[in-house]
């Protein structure tokens, strides 16, 4: 469901940050960390660095929102489905066919659960790393 605030406009407007955050039910700080991971995630930045996020970006944010939290998706396989082409740039394209996307951590070799394993600590790390600074930054 849309946020009150957007509720006036059109459909191909454009939307802060605030609004998309409110929209997808998930944080800003998650949002413009995932801007660093996704490049295909591109707002446009006006004066101040205030981010201004087209209908294609919020498409492609919710279906990497889900990939992430439903389906069971590392952002390093999310990076994959999106480099290989299996979820388009705008976020619009129909499910994968399941034959084609890789399985989640989950259902991988030994080895496969270790890099995966390795590579959600160094995304761990980087967040918490993330979260340190915004905590200095307010205290």
């Amino acid at each position: 469901m849309q946020a009150s605030r957007s509720a006036g406009k059109s459909a191909s407007a454009f939307r802060t940050i605030s609004e998309v955050s409110e929209e997808l039910d998930v944080p800003q700080h998650v949002l413009r960390f995932w801007e660093g991971k996704f490049s295909q995630v591109r707002p446009l930045k006006r004066g101040g660095g205030r981010r201004y996020y087209r209908p294609e970006d919020i498409a492609l944010l919710r279906r990497i929102r889900d990939l992430l939290y439903s389906e069971g998706y590392t952002i390093k396989g999310v990076q994959k489905l999106l480099r290989e082409g299996r979820v388009k740039d705008d976020g619009q394209a129909g499910e994968p066919v399941a034959s084609e996307v890789p399985a989640p951590a989950a259902a991988s070799d030994d080895r496969d659960r270790s890099r995966e394993i390795e590579e959600i600590i160094a995304e761990l790390t980087e967040l918490s790393d993330l979260l340190k600074g915004a905590q200095k930054k307010a205290g």
